[in-house]
């Protein structure tokens, strides 16, 4: 019964890390394009560094053939665009201020974040 309660508790805490408190590294964007791969239940890369002021095309590459990676949302700037299935889709992206943007699944299973500085 102890060990029940043990890797019950070590279940939860792993649920609370994945996802509320791990945060993957920061790419930022360079003179290379970057292309966000949607594979595997997850965006990578995830979180993604660009410079404010400036209009950006995010690239898209969807290998995930899961119906809730179709879609990405990206609320705060009101897009929603479908991402088709092994191809590249680029999203335009106004001139941003500094800050953070979210953007993920219709479900909010594949999450990803923009940064703005």
């Amino acid at each position: 019964m102890l060990l029940i309660n043990i890797a019950g508790f070590l279940f939860i805490a792993l649920i609370i890390w994945w996802f509320w408190l791990y945060k993957p590294r920061e790419t930022e964007l360079g003179k290379n394009e970057l292309v966000i791969v949607v594979e595997n239940g997850i965006y990578t890369p995830s979180r993604i560094k660009l410079p404010a002021g400036t209009p950006i095309d995010l690239k898209f590459m969807r290998k995930d053939q899961s119906p809730c990676s179709e879609t990405v949302l990206i609320p705060e700037l009101q897009i929603s665009d479908t991402l088709p299935l092994n191809r590249l889709k680029s999203i335009p992206l106004p001139a941003l201020k500094p800050g953070e943007y979210t953007f993920h699944c219709q479900m909010q299973m594949y999450r990803g974040q923009i940064i703005v500085q």
